[in-house]
């Protein structure tokens, strides 16, 4: 029995609604028990819970919350009991969608009281799919007609947006589905990442990656789009074909395990399955450790520009350069980089920068 739990989120005009229809459609047809946990916020204001009936933002937020995880928690219930191999539970909006209405006073004190982390509420999600709103990209489509809740101009829908992306960067499966094709296209390209993350597509992961000088850590930490997080992976005894890793995930004190397996297929791009790990099964498969590589530990900055998701990857080893990777839908996607980031060459199709070649040299080696 297969559940997976994913969140639907984006900027206003975003094509959201439509695009639970469509999971709900095409998903189906491949098999799967399609469950859509219901927008929370329009059916507390629908029902006369408003922050603006509440006895302040701070309660409101709370009740929202505390709801969401109430509701999420109880599909996850039922889907359990159902007799059914595959089930896709899609939340419309999570826990961390919230976070852009409060202030981080209002958000510490909320996350506080429900006695969750930051990471716990983000990276409770098995993938994140954001539609960009049309505000951005496709500006002569956004429309304030489609949903009587809707009041920000173009311009207030692109800095919400934005402000959407920030909440769940540093999630490790956010996904940044924009404007550059037409409505059904950008439907088309939602539904592919989908079946990528579910496997029922060969689960292609196209990647480019970048050897760049030492970025300016105070920059990063700056930036209200850029979360780090703390990595150490090690790879297990393998194939040669094939990378087999184990990784343990922590952001502030929340750490989550995963099991990746990777097979090459070409210089840009690789097929990979990814699981979570319990703290036991990490622990297990330790046992099973490639004594001829060593442990690899990384800072790793996760941060959005120009809707492409950037990972920065900080080595301890390394004093004057970095690692910057994009993952791409397509081989051909244009990348952009921040112009911060001094770059020194591509190197994705350089196989001595790759996580499991560096785990392989002595440790300090940077060539």
């Amino acid at each position: 029995m297969s559940i997976s739990k994913i969140v639907v989120t984006g900027g206003p005009c975003g094509g959201k609604t439509t695009a639970l229809s469509r999971i709900q459609r095409d998903l189906s047809h491949l098999g799967y028990t399609v469950l859509i946990v219901p927008e929370t916020a329009t059916s507390l204001i629908s029902g006369g819970v408003a922050p603006w009936t509440c006895g302040s933002n701070l309660e409101y937020q709370k009740c929202q919350m505390q709801l969401q995880l109430q509701k999420e928690e109880i599909f996850e219930r039922a889907a359990a009991s159902m007799p059914r191999d595959k089930i896709l539970i899609v939340c419309d909006r999570g826990a961390m969608d919230n976070r852009v209405y409060m202030d981080d006073e209002e958000f510490a004190s909320t996350i506080d009281w429900l006695g969750k982390s930051k990471a716990e509420l983000r990276d409770g999600y098995d993938a994140v799919f954001h539609l960009v709103t049309a505000a951005k990209g496709a500006e002569e489509f956004y429309s304030l007609e489609n949903n009587s809740a809707r009041t920000e101009s173009a311009e207030e829908a692109a800095r919400m947006d934005e402000r959407f992306i920030a909440a769940w960067t540093g999630h490790p499966h956010l996904r940044i589905i924009d404007n550059s094709c037409d409505f059904e296209g950008k439907m088309r390209n939602l539904i592919r990442e989908i079946t990528y993350f579910l496997g029922e597509l060969a689960p292609y992961e196209i990647e480019r990656k970048f050897l760049v000088r030492y970025p300016n850590i105070d920059w990063l930490e700056s930036l209200p789009n850029c979360e780090h997080v703390e990595i150490v992976q090690h790879y297990l005894r393998s194939e040669p074909s094939e990378e087999i890793r184990i990784r343990r995930r922590t952001s502030g004190e929340t750490s989550l395990y995963y099991l990746t397996q990777k097979n090459i297929v070409g210089q840009r791009r690789s097929m990979r399955t990814q699981r979570r790990l319990t703290k036991g099964e990490y622990h297990m498969m330790a046992t099973q450790i490639d004594p001829q590589r060593r442990a690899i530990h990384k800072t790793r900055y996760c941060l959005t520009y120009e809707n492409q998701y950037l990972e920065i990857d900080v080595y301890p080893c390394w004093s004057d350069q970095a690692i910057v990777e994009i993952e791409l839908s397509q081989e051909d996607a244009p990348v952009a980089l921040p112009p911060e980031l001094s770059v020194i060459r591509e190197i994705t199709d350089d196989p001595r920068y790759r996580n499991a070649a560096i785990a392989a040299r002595p440790a300090g080696a940077t060539h």
